[in-house]
C-alpha cells in the first residue's frame, strides 16, 4: 500500500471517535490524579488549548473503591437505559494497590544480563533513560513501534513489530497459519518450529521484538474477534503453545512479547473512544478465576523466560490494565517473578506517574491519550516527574534496567551496530522518509530494501496448516479422496462419453478474491471476507507473499484424464438453470464455506471485530443445503470444508444424509490449498483436534460466553463471575451438562488408535501448600544512587546539535520547565502516592522465581499410557490427559498457618469448606470451592506406524494439581481423597483412568 494509505492506519485508531480529540481521564488504581504525570502538570488540554476539567467520571471516595455505574439519565427510558438497569451490578471489589513493585534482577538465569545492564544504566543520562522507555511516536520510525537510542552509552533504538503470525506490514515474509491453527495441531515441536522461523525472519528484517505470541483473549466468548490469534479456549493449551512459541522465537535472539495481559476477551468497547464512549470496558474478574484461567498461560511464558509482556487496552475491575498495580506488580512481577519489561498496547497507557508506579516499563507508541499528536504521558513529562520527585529515581532505573537487561538476555548486544529495519511499515515504495508521521521536512532515503527472508519456511507453514486441519466427519470413509478416481462411482451415475468422474467445487471460499484474483492483499489488513479465508484481520494479519487457494491446488492434483471438474466459486443463490442441470449430474460435491472476524478497529459487513453470531457467513448454510439437495439429484455425496476464526453452528446441515465429510481447516495461511489437499488425498493423515468446543447454538456457551454488543454503562461492565473457573468452553459445557456438537479436543483420523496399560507413579507426596518461598532471591538486583539527577541532563541541546521533528517525542525540557520541576521538589510539594506506598509489603508465598514458587514446577505424579495404532495406515495420535479434583466427604485438611497478603481478604471461595462438584444446582448456595468437572493437564502427539505401540508419559506438577486458595493467597493441593486422572482422545472420549 502507499504511504498515503497507511498515513492513518485504523489498527491504531478508533472506529467511531478516537480521532475526535476526546480522551479518557479514568484513574488507574495507583494514580488518583488521572493522567497527571507530575506535580507541575496537573491538567490535560483539549485541542483548543483550554484546560480540560477532570469531570468525565466521579473520583472514588476511597482510593481502593471503584465508582459504581449510574445509568444514563433519560426521560423516555431508552433501550440502553433499560438494559443498563437490568444488567447493573455492584462493581467488583477492586484489587488492592501493590506498590512499590519488586525490582527486576532476582532470577539466577538473568543475573549476567542484569549485571551488564546495571553497568550501562549507571552511565546513562536521564534523557537516555527516558528515550529507552518511551516510544518516539506513531509513524516516527520504520517499525510499528520504535524507541529512541541511548546514544552516549551505545544502546540502540529498539524496533517492535506485529504480530503473532508473521511480520506485519513487511514484504517477502512468510504468512504462517494463525495461532488457532497452531493450537489445533497439538504438536509442541511445530509450535516451537513456527516461532523459530518467525524469529529468523524478524531478525533478518531488523526487528528486535515480535509483538506475540497471543494468549489473551483466552476464548471465553466464542464470537470474540481476536480469538484466532491465540491457541485455543483452554489455559493449559494456551500456556504450552505460548511457551513453545516463545522458546522458538527467543532461541534466535529475538524478544518475544506475550499479550494481552489480561481480560481482553472482546473487541467491542475494548478501548476508550474507539466505540464512541469515553471509557474502555471493565473485565471484572475474581481472584481465583484470574489465577486459574486468564493469568495461567502467562505463568508458562514467564517460566520459559519471556522478556516482554504487553498489557491490554481494557480495564480490569475498573482499573486500566496498563495501570493496574495488582496485575503488573502483584501478579506478574511478584507472584510470577517476571524479570523483563511490561510494554503497553498501542495507546493503552492512560496515566503517567500512576502507570509507572503500577509497573509499566515502556509506553507505545509514545503518544499519550490521542493518536499521532506527539504529546506523550512520558517523554518530557517523565523527565519532569523525575526532577520534581513525583517518580522515584529507583523506579525510573528499574524501568530502563528491565529493558536493557532484556536486550542483553537475547544477546542483541552482539548484533551488528547498524541493525535497523530494512523495510517500512508505512509505504511499499523504495524511497521514503524515516518519520512519515512528522510534517517536518525530511530527506528521502531508501526505506524498503525488499529483503526476502522466507527461506524454506513455507514447509513449516504447510505442515502446521495440514496438522492443524481437523477431520470432524467421515461417514463411509469418504475421505481420503483419490486423484484419479475421486471416490467410488454411484451405480446410477450418468457419465460423459469420456467416462470421467464428475466433481463439483462450490463456494467463494475455494477461490481467490473475486474482484482481485491476483492480489490476496486487496483488503487492507485483510479486513474483509472475500475469497478463501486464510487469516483473520487486524494487527495480527500480514501481507501474503502468495496464497495457494483450494481451487488452485485441487485443479493441480486431480487427474484431468479421469476427473471432470465443475466449479461454482460463489455463494450466490438460487442456482441458475444451467447450474442446476450441471449439479444434478455430479458424482461428488465439495462445498467451501467460512466465518471471519478480527480486530475492532475495522468492520466488514455486520462483523465489527467480534462476530455477531456463530453462523457461517455469506449464507454458507444455505449453500451447503442447496448443494446437498441437488448434487447428483440429491443422491451424491457432499464434503464440506470450513475455514473459520472459531466455532461455527452446523445444525442446519450437519445431519443431512448427503453430507458425508466435514473438514475444519481453521486459518491455514499462505499454504492453504497445498495443506488441504495433503489431507484430502491422504498424503497427511489428519491429526488435528479442536482447540475449542463447537456448540449447537451460541447460547450453549452460557451468558458469560456472550459478547457485550451494547454498552451497559458509560464504563461498560463485563462480569466474568458467572461460571468462575468453569465458565469457559468445555468446562462450562461439562458443568452444565450441555451436549456439544463436537467437543473440545475432538478430531478424527484415517486410522484407529487404542489406549491401554495406564500406570500412575508417585514422585513426591501430597502437601497442601508449596514449600516456603526462598528467603533470599537467587540473584541480587542492581543498586543505583537514588539522588535526583541534574536537570542539565534533560535540557534541550543547543540548536543544530539535533534536528527537531514536529510530533517526534523527545525527553527534553526547556530551561524554564526544568527549573520549575526542580523548584517544586525543593519547595516540598508532594505527589499523592497511593496509601502504603512507603510501607514494605510482604512478598507473595506463591512467588520466588520465574514462573512462581519453584515448588509449583516440581513433578509430583507421573502417569503412563500405551498408545497403539490399530489401523492399516500410519498416523499421529493425540492422547489428552484430563484431571478431576478429589471429592472429600469431610472438610479439606487445614493448611499450615499462613497469613493472608496485606489488603487481601477471603472471598466466597473459602477453601476450608467442603468441595462442590456436580451439575448445575448441586449444593447451590453453599460456600466452598467449586471445581470444574475436569481440566486439561497434559497432551502429546505420537506418530505410529500400523501396529506400532509407544509409551507416553505425562508428568503432573504441583501447579497442575493445585487450585488458587483466595484466603491464603497461594496455590493449594487437595490432600484428602483421590485425584481422578483420565486419558483419551477428547474431553468427552476418555478411555483409561487412574487414581492418585
Amino acid at each position: 500500500m502507499t504511504s498515503h494509505e497507511r498515513e492513518q492506519d485504523p489498527s491504531k485508531q478508533g472506529l467511531l471517535g478516537s480521532t475526535s480529540g476526546h480522551h479518557s481521564g479514568s484513574e488507574s488504581d495507583s494514580d488518583d490524579n488521572n493522567v497527571n504525570t507530575n506535580l507541575t502538570s496537573n491538567t490535560s488540554r483539549t485541542p483548543n488549548g483550554k484546560k480540560n476539567q477532570q469531570h468525565r467520571r466521579p473520583k472514588p471516595t476511597h482510593r481502593n473503591r471503584a465508582p459504581s455505574f449510574q445509568p444514563l439519565p433519560t426521560p423516555n427510558k431508552s433501550f440502553l437505559a433499560r438494559r443498563s438497569r437490568r444488567h447493573h451490578r455492584t462493581p467488583p471489589r477492586p484489587f488492592p494497590t501493590m506498590v512499590p513493585l519488586p525490582p527486576g534482577g532476582t532470577s539466577a538465569s538473568w543475573a549476567d544480563s542484569y549485571a551488564k545492564a546495571s553497568l550501562l544504566v549507571n552511565n546513562m543520562t536521564l534523557a537516555e533513560k527516558i528515550n529507552i522507555t518511551t516510544g518516539v511516536g506513531w509513524q516516527m520510525g520504520l517499525a510499528l513501534g520504535t524507541t529512541a537510542p541511548g546514544s552516549l552509552v551505545g544502546f540502540p533504538a529498539l524496533q517492535l513489530q506485529d504480530g503473532p503470525l508473521g511480520i506485519r506490514s513487511a514484504d517477502n515474509i512468510t504468512a504462517f497459519p494463525a495461532g488457532i491453527t497452531v493450537g489445533a495441531t497439538w504438536n509442541r515441536q511445530l509450535m516451537y518450529a513456527r516461532g523459530k522461523a518467525h524469529a529468523i525472519e524478524a531478525r533478518a528484517k531488523g526487528v528486535n521484538a515480535i509483538l506475540g505470541p497471543c494468549v489473551g483473549p483466552l476464548g471465553r466468548m466464542p464470537a470474540g474477534g481476536r480469538n484466532w490469534e491465540g491457541f485455543g479456549a483452554d489455559p493449559y493449551l494456551q500456556g504450552v503453545a505460548g511457551a513453545e512459541t516463545i522458546k522458538g522465537i527467543q532461541s534466535e535472539g529475538v524478544m518475544a512479547t506475550i499479550k494481552h495481559f489480561v481480560g481482553n476477551e472482546q473487541e467491542h468497547f475494548r478501548q476508550a473512544w474507539e466505540w464512541g464512549i469515553p471509557h474502555a470496558l471493565s473485565s471484572n474478574l475474581d481472584d481465583r478465576t484470574l489465577h486459574e484461567l486468564y493469568a495461567w498461560p502467562f505463568g508458562d511464558a514467564v517460566k520459559v523466560g519471556v522478556v516482554g509482556v504487553m498489557c491490554s487496552y481494557n480495564m480490569v475491575n475498573n482499573s486500566y490494565a496498563c495501570g493496574n498495580s495488582k496485575l503488573l506488580n502483584g501478579v506478574l512481577k511478584d507472584e510470577l517473578g517476571f524479570q523483563g519489561f511490561v510494554v503497553s498496547d498501542w495507546l493503552a497507557q492512560r496515566s503517567g506517574v500512576g502507570s509507572a508506579l503500577a509497573g509499566l516499563d515502556m509506553t507505545m507508541p509514545g503518544d499519550g491519550l490521542r493518536w499521532a499528536d506527539g504529546k506523550s504521558l512520558w517523554g518530557g513529562e517523565l523527565s519532569k516527574a523525575v526532577l520534581n520527585g513525583s517518580l522515584p529515581v529507583e523506579r525510573m532505573n528499574d524501568m530502563v534496567t528491565r529493558v536493557v537487561a532484556a536486550w542483553y538476555q537475547m544477546g542483541q548486544d552482539r548484533w551488528p551496530k547498524d541493525t535497523k529495519p530494512n523495510f517500512s511499515s508505512w509505504t511499499d515504495e523504495k524511497m521514503g522518509v524515516t518519520s512519515p508521521g512528522s510534517p517536518s521536512p525530511q530527506e528521502q532515503v531508501v526505506v524498503n530494501q525488499y529483503v526476502n527472508v522466507q527461506a524454506n519456511h513455507s514447509i513449516i507453514a504447510r505442515q502446521v496448516a495440514a496438522e492443524g486441519t481437523v477431520l470432524l466427519k467421515n461417514e463411509n470413509n469418504i475421505l481420503p479422496l483419490s486423484r484419479t478416481t475421486g471416490i467410488r462411482r454411484r451405480q446410477t451415475t450418468t457419465t460423459t462419453s469420456e467416462g470421467k468422474f464428475k466433481i463439483g467445487i462450490f463456494g467463494e471460499d475455494a477461490g481467490p478474491i473475486p474482484s482481485s484474483p491476483s492480489n490476496p492483499n486487496a483488503c487492507k489488513d485483510r479486513g474483509c471476507n472475500q475469497g478463501t479465508l486464510a487469516s483473520g484481520w487486524g494487527s495480527g494479519a500480514v501481507e501474503f507473499p502468495y496464497l495457494i487457494t483450494p481451487i488452485d491446488a485441487l485443479r493441480r492434483e486431480f487427474d484431468p484424464s479421469t476427473i471432470s471438474l465443475h466449479t461454482h466459486l460463489s455463494n450466490s443463490l438460487p442456482l441458475t438453470s444451467s447450474e442446476k442441470q450441471a449439479i444434478a449430474d455430479l458424482d461428488l460435491c465439495l462445498v467451501f464455506v467460512n466465518a471471519d472476524s478480527g480486530e475492532g478497529f475495522t468492520s466488514w459487513s455486520n462483523v465489527r471485530g467480534d462476530r455477531p453470531d456463530l453462523f457461517l457467513q455469506k449464507n454458507g448454510d444455505g449453500l451447503i443445503q442447496t448443494v446437498a439437495a441437488q448434487c447428483g439429484g440429491g443422491f451424491s455425496d457432499v464434503v464440506v470444508v470450513i475455514h473459520s476464526v472459531g466455532p461455527v453452528v452446523m445444525e442446519a446441515w450437519i445431519d443431512l444424509p448427503q453430507v458425508k465429510g466435514v473438514v475444519f481447516a481453521n486459518l491455514p495461511g499462505e499454504e492453504s490449498g497445498n495443506a488441504l489437499v495433503d489431507v484430502l488425498f491422504g498424503d497427511v493423515n489428519p491429526s488435528g483436534h479442536l482447540p475449542f468446543t463447537i456448540g449447537k447454538r451460541l447460547e450453549d456457551y452460557g451468558r458469560g460466553g456472550q459478547v457485550m454488543y451494547l454498552p451497559n454503562g458509560v464504563v461498560p461492565q463485563q462480569d466474568f463471575g458467572e461460571g468462575g473457573v468453569y465458565g469457559v468452553d468445555y468446562r462450562w459445557f461439562d458443568k452444565k451438562g450441555v451436549e456439544p456438537r463436537f467437543e473440545f479436543g475432538y478430531g478424527m483420523s484415517y486410522t484407529q488408535f487404542e489406549l491401554g496399560n495406564a500406570t500412575v507413579k508417585t514422585v513426591k507426596a501430597k502437601s497442601a501448600l508449596p514449600a516456603p518461598r526462598p528467603e533470599q532471591p537467587a540473584a541480587k538486583p542492581p543498586s543505583y544512587s537514588t539522588e535526583v539527577p541534574s536537570s542539565s541532563e534533560v535540557i534541550w541541546p543547543e540548536e543544530g546539535v539535533i534536528r527537531k521533528l514536529e510530533k517526534y517525542i523527545y525527553p527534553y525540557l526547556s530551561s524554564q520547565e526544568a527549573d520549575a520541576a526542580v523548584s517544586a521538589r525543593r519547595e516540598g510539594q508532594k505527589y499523592p502516592y497511593p496509601e502504603g506506598y512507603n510501607v514494605s509489603q510482604p512478598l507473595s508465598e506463591a512467588g520466588g522465581d520465574e514462573g512462581g514458587n519453584p515448588d509449583l514446577w516440581e513433578v509430583y505424579v507421573s502417569v503412563g499410557v500405551d498408545v497403539r495404532n490399530m489401523g492399516k495406515v500410519a498416523g499421529a495420535a493425540v492422547p489428552q490427559l484430563y484431571l478431576s479434583y478429589p471429592e472429600p466427604k469431610t472438610k479439606a485438611a487445614p493448611a499450615p498457618t499462613q497469613q493472608p497478603r496485606d489488603g487481601v481478604k477471603p472471598d466466597d471461595n473459602n477453601t476450608n469448606e467442603p468441595i462442590i462438584h456436580g451439575e448445575e444446582g448441586a449444593n447451590e448456595g453453599k460456600k466452598g470451592v467449586d471445581f470444574p468437572l475436569k481440566v486439561l493437564r497434559g497432551f502429546d502427539k505420537v506418530y505410529l506406524e500400523p501396529g506400532e505401540t509407544k509409551k507416553v508419559e505425562f508428568d503432573l506438577t504441583r501447579r497442575d494439581l493445585s487450585f488458587w486458595d483466595t484466603e491464603v493467597q497461594n496455590w493449594r493441593m487437595v490432600v484428602e481423597g483421590e485425584y481422578k486422572v483420565r486419558v483419551g482422545w477428547s474431553s468427552r472420549d476418555l478411555k483409561v483412568e487412574v487414581r492418585w
